[in-house]
């Protein structure tokens, strides 16, 4: 489904992302891990549009989508989230779905005319999916970081992704929190088909939901395999997981 190409991304000489390759097939659970500045918000970036590729391809379904715009990779079918939180705090629940909704479908938006029902349906099939329809009528910047992070999940499930890449998407939540979170996003990605892309620092999380893990140190790929794999793997011990455990 997705080709990362021999990647480079350098920033005034400093190397982000070095040759970064691998491969995502349709329906895997995959992330990647790595220490604080190893590249993974930057790899995120540029597989999305958000900044451009200074060499290497990214293939997605067979098409070139190397340095093409974030609304036009969005629009092929990879939807995205962010380790802050990317939501309209004054806007309602209901609100920020419906623009979300609205925009992909190429709709010109305003809260002063109704929309058309097959919009509002859909708004409201995203909003109990990720199990905010009891807050549709709540402002949005009054929710707990937890149901942000769930609101942001249905605005990018409001673009119709193949493609699922989410930023650290349990960062700043409560144990509790996090283990729902993870659930409703295992959830969500099984009932939908998708294939998912995430990165956390949360062991636990990556181990119990990946299938692939990838590690990136130093912005370089240095490991990949399932989750036995990379526990074993000497060198993700030494870079990342910590001497002995």
């Amino acid at each position: 489904m997705l080709g990362v190409e021999k990647v480079k991304k350098s920033f005034d000489g400093f190397v982000a992302i070095n040759g970064v390759s691998f491969s995502l097939k349709k329906g895997e659970i995959c992330s990647i891990i790595g220490p604080n500045g190893a590249g993974k918000t930057t790899l995120f970036n540029l597989i999305t549009g958000h900044l451009p590729i200074d060499e290497g391809k990214l293939i997605f379904k067979d098409e070139d989508i190397t340095n093409r715009r974030p609304y036009q990779i969005c629009r092929l079918g990879i939807g995205r989230s962010f380790q802050r939180t990317n939501i309209f705090p004054r806007l309602t629940v209901y609100q920020n779905i419906q623009a979300a909704v609205l925009v992909h479908r190429g709709k010109s938006f305003t809260f002063l005319r109704p929309v058309d029902f097959f919009f509002q349906q859909e708004t409201e099939e995203i909003l109990e999916r990720v199990g905010l329809n009891e807050y549709a009528g709540t402002v949005s910047g009054s929710l707990s970081y937890g149901f942000q992070k769930q609101l942001e999940l249905g605005i990018a499930l409001a673009s119709e992704p193949e493609l699922l890449l989410l930023d650290e998407p349990t960062a700043g939540m409560s144990a509790q929190e996090t283990h729902h979170t993870m659930e409703l996003i295992g959830k969500i990605t099984r009932e939908k088909g998708l294939t998912l892309l995430f990165t956390e620092h949360d062991m636990e999380v990556v181990f119990s939901i990946s299938q692939r893990i990838m590690v990136l140190h130093q912005g370089r790929l240095i490991a990949e395999g399932d989750p036995g794999e990379i526990r074993r793997n000497p060198e993700v011990q030494k870079v990342y997981l910590g001497e002995g455990r």
